[in-house]
């Protein structure tokens, strides 16, 4: 069983949108799923607007398509792409 390395960005639908609420259900949710090593960074895109960038290791078989629904389900969150994906050795 493969381990893959996915970073994905979310982005709030405004600027006054809650991130911790939003960071705390993408850990949760990811957890569920077997995703391990979970970082989340806060970037910032314009006007007060910051962009979610989140890492995790996941099993291949679970795919981009699981993440990208999970995270795109979470409240408050406009939209959500890969950024990132590349297999684990080790």
């Amino acid at each position: 069983m493969a381990t893959v390395i996915i970073i994905t960005k979310l982005m709030p639908e405004s600027p006054e949108a809650d991130l911790a609420a939003i960071k705390a259900e993408a850990q949760s949710r990811l957890e569920k799923e077997g995703g391990k090593n979970i970082s989340i960074e806060e970037k910032p895109i314009a006007f007060g607007l910051k962009a979610l960038y989140v890492k995790t290791d996941m099993p291949e078989e679970k795919g981009t398509d699981i993440v990208e629904s999970l995270l795109a389900s979470i409240p408050h969150v406009s939209s959500v792409t890969i950024e990132d994906y590349r297999r684990a050795f080790g």
